[in-house]
């Protein structure tokens, strides 16, 4: 065999592309052409099939050159065994032989290329080209983003590229090198394929040469896959990508979509009322978010409120009240926008020393702003004792965000039809007191004053008659005028005495003919002042009125309010919730708007009243939801 760093006796000259070539002859001399080639740098001589497989066993070969004829085999043997053990070894074979049959078949069988010896000349220029496009497809199919393999007809690897070998062997479940899969079965080495799509639709390909293309999960690793394969005579080629990112993302816009699309059955539902929407909301967000509790809050002075409550342990109900910064809220109201914690210790540790925290046990937060009329009015959000072992999304932050402004828009939508409507009842009340009240004592006051012009000096109680008459339509107009105003009145509250308010509306009523005293007079109520004493004043002269010659009117606190009673005669419990409507009245000289004021009052500071039964027996105004010092 020739010198490894002679060919043919002629020295090797360094070049760009050097080619190593295995020839396999019986000749003792090597072609001219092959030496004389500058990019061939190093020939091996074989004079037998054994022997080049031996030398291929062992050494690494650019190129196989081989006759036809040769002592142990023919030359289309030959190349078949190389072939099923060097799939894409360029294989050229040289021989005397013209027979175009010859060369069909070894064309079949997979040469690279095929020249009679005639034509000798060529041989080394054949050789460099042959070696140069195969390195050249090697290099395209080694850059391949997908993952590429090819199996012959008896499904042996024939090539892999090497993304597909990193595919294969996570498959397989050990590694192994390029050269190693080469020529084993795929079916034997990857048993867990066998019987799925990938196994019918390879099959079906192979059968039917006809290409497939599909997605498919193969189990085994967790894997999603985009596979196209492409049979031919001696075998399938195919390419596949992993798209399991891909199909994540489809699943998790499909996911987006759906709950999208519940968001708006739930908010377009005119059958069911705010609060029930609310709480179907909380509820399909802590699904998606992955939290146990959820919660819609409103915020009163430096407290923080449960309106609406989703929590499975039972330690927060709706109704309950905490100070406003004792919660993660604080902060969320504070910067007015949404606070987003997936774990609070790790991400904010100066909320850890927050009742929220320590005795909530709050370890995870997402929550957003509800805004009412330009102010912040309260919080929509999620938590959970548990902290989140990966950071809330985009899509989560945005979905409590859409939430957090829909229950924004929609408070505030009711809020504005509250007021609408308090509006139209304002002028139902007015229309009502023009047809009927004022028109009826304006009519009798209008009779007795033409009695009056035709000079009659009869009974003097026509005189008394028109100037009660007069003194009820004064009295009509200025609850008319207080009803009117207290539909547009800003409420800011502040702190005044419980006595004084009360002590300078009993003043204001003019009452000598009842007794009035304060218990625990010196506690501070927190409301507007001029509406409040107009309340006391109501509620004062409603008692009077109704508790007849020598009532006792008291005044008191309660722990959330304060509370007027007496003891008269009492309100029937039956006539109880009727009390507060416009006109209602039981007494001849009652306007019937004097407690209406009373309500309109209490809708403005949002505060709640209750009409009970006095300890003596008589009517018992309890007013809640108010602050007091």
């Amino acid at each position: 065999m020739d010198n490894p760093a002679v060919a043919g006796g002629r020295p090797i000259h360094a070049t760009e592309r050097a080619v190593r070539v295995l020839y396999v002859d019986t000749a003792s001399t090597v072609p001219e052409s092959l030496r004389t080639a500058d990019e061939i740098t190093e020939i091996r001589r074989a004079d037998t099939a054994d022997e080049a497989l031996a030398t291929l066993d062992r050494e690494h070969v650019d190129c196989v050159v081989s006759e036809y004829a040769l002592p142990d085999s023919d030359g289309v043997s030959f190349l078949r065994t190389v072939r099923n053990r060097w799939a894409n070894l360029p294989f050229v074979l040289f021989t005397d032989s013209g027979d175009e049959g010859v060369a069909s078949e070894a064309i079949g069988a997979g040469a690279t290329d095929y020249l009679p010896k005639d034509s000798a000349g060529a041989l080394g220029a054949r050789v460099v080209t042959t070696v140069t496009d195969a390195a050249k497809q090697q290099a395209i199919l080694g850059r391949m983003t997908d993952a590429f393999f090819a199996v012959d007809t008896d499904w042996r690897f024939t090539y892999v590229n090497d993304r597909g070998r990193e595919l294969l062997c996570e498959a397989i479940g050990r590694e192994l090198s390029t050269g190693e899969l080469l020529g084993r079965p795929i079916w034997e080495e990857i048993p867990s394929a066998v019987d799925t799509r990938f196994y019918d639709a390879y099959h079906r390909a192979m059968d039917e040469q006809e290409s497939v293309a599909f997605e498919e999960y193969f189990d085994p690793t967790d894997t999603w896959f985009e596979v196209r394969a492409y049979p031919s005579p001696t075998g399938l080629s195919v390419y596949f990508t992993d798209v399991t990112e891909r199909k994540a993302r489809e699943a998790e816009l499909t996911e987006r979509d759906r709950v999208l699309r519940e968001v708006y059955q739930i908010i377009a539902d005119k059958e069911r009322a705010l609060a029930e929407k609310v709480d179907e909301l909380l509820d399909l967000g802590r699904a998606v978010l992955g939290t146990d509790c959820a919660a819609l809050s409103n915020i009163e002075d430096d407290d923080y409120v449960f309106d609406v409550v989703h929590d499975p342990s039972g330690g927060t109900t709706s109704g309950d009240v905490v100070p406003l910064g004792a919660t993660n809220c604080e902060r969320a109201v504070v910067d007015e926008e949404t606070l987003v914690l997936a774990d609070v210790a790790a991400e904010a540790p100066e909320l850890t020393d927050r009742a929220g925290f320590t005795e909530m046990g709050i370890a995870c937060y997402i929550g957003t702003p509800v805004w009412v009329d330009g102010e912040i009015d309260g919080t929509f959000c999620f938590f959970d004792t548990e902290p989140r072992s990966d950071p809330f999304s985009d899509w989560e932050v945005t979905l409590v965000d859409l939430l957090g402004n829909w229950v924004s828009y929609e408070q505030e939508r009711e809020r504005r039809e509250a007021e609408l409507t308090r509006e139209r009842n304002r002028l139902d009340d007015f229309a009502s007191l023009v047809s009927h009240d004022l028109r009826n004592p304006l009519t009798v006051a209008l009779g007795r004053l033409d009695i009056v012009r035709e000079g009659y000096a009869g009974d003097p109680d026509h005189v008394d008659t028109l100037e009660a008459s007069l003194e009820r339509m004064d009295a009509l107009i200025e609850d008319l005028l207080v009803l009117s105003r207290s539909g547009h009145q800003t409420v800011e509250p502040e702190p005044h005495r419980l006595q004084t308010v009360a002590t300078a509306a009993w003043e204001a009523t003019g009452s000598d003919d009842a007794t009035f005293r304060t218990v625990d007079g010196d506690t501070a109520v927190y409301g507007d002042p001029v509406s409040t004493q107009q309340l006391f004043e109501n509620l004062l002269r409603n008692s009077v009125e109704h508790g007849g010659s020598g009532v006792l009117v008291e005044v008191g606190s309660l722990s959330d309010g304060f509370y007027v009673a007496d003891d008269g005669p009492g309100i029937p419990p039956e006539e109880r919730d009727r009390v507060f409507d416009s006109g209602y009245t039981t007494s001849d000289d009652g306007t019937g708007f004097g407690l209406r004021i009373v309500r309109e009052v209490l809708d403005a500071h949002g505060w709640s009243i209750t009409v009970t039964e006095s300890e003596h027996g008589g009517a018992r105004f309890e007013i809640t939801g108010v602050r007091v010092d």
